[in-house]
């Protein structure tokens, strides 16, 4: 009886195992893409006009720097001056930290557009997955030119 046992729970075993391989193999896609991103984000108009706008910020705040200078350079008064200096300290810190939510939030934008433009290049195209280029050793058709194309 215990071998009658045996042989069904590994005939069972046997079976289950197959049905699982054959719904693993199921799923398997069959069109793969692959997208050079840094490529995309390097041709990317949004990109160029956030490098931009983001430069002339520096500047702007580079210009506040040497206008803070020559004011507290002004004051003679060693209180005034450390006073001046700590004020102008915290609008500094002020501007750099709103500086830099504005360009992490423009860059959120920015991400999300792309990540959607590879997204809709994929429906359209029937691919099942899309890859970042660099980890992609052979294989996957690339849809980089169609996303820079989109992405411009």
């Amino acid at each position: 009886m215990s071998k009658i046992k045996f042989l069904v729970l590994g005939v069972a075993a046997f079976v289950i195992g197959m049905s699982v391989q054959h719904f693993a193999m199921s799923d398997v896609p069959s069109k793969i893409a692959v997208v050079d991103v840094q490529k995309v984000v390097a041709s990317s108009s949004q990109v160029k006009a956030l490098k931009k706008e983001q430069q002339a910020k520096a500047s702007e705040i580079i210009k506040y720097v040497e206008n803070a200078r020559k004011d507290v350079a002004s004051v003679t008064d060693e209180k005034k001056k450390k006073a001046l200096e700590d004020k102008y300290n915290k609008e500094l810190v002020s501007k750099r930290d709103k500086l830099e939510k504005d360009y992490a939030a423009k860059l959120a934008a920015i991400d999300k557009s792309i990540s959607d433009k590879i997204s809709a290049e994929a429906k359209t195209a029937g691919y099942d997955i899309v890859l970042a280029k660099g980890v992609v050793l052979y294989g996957g058709t690339d849809i980089t030119s169609n996303i820079i194309k989109a992405v411009k």
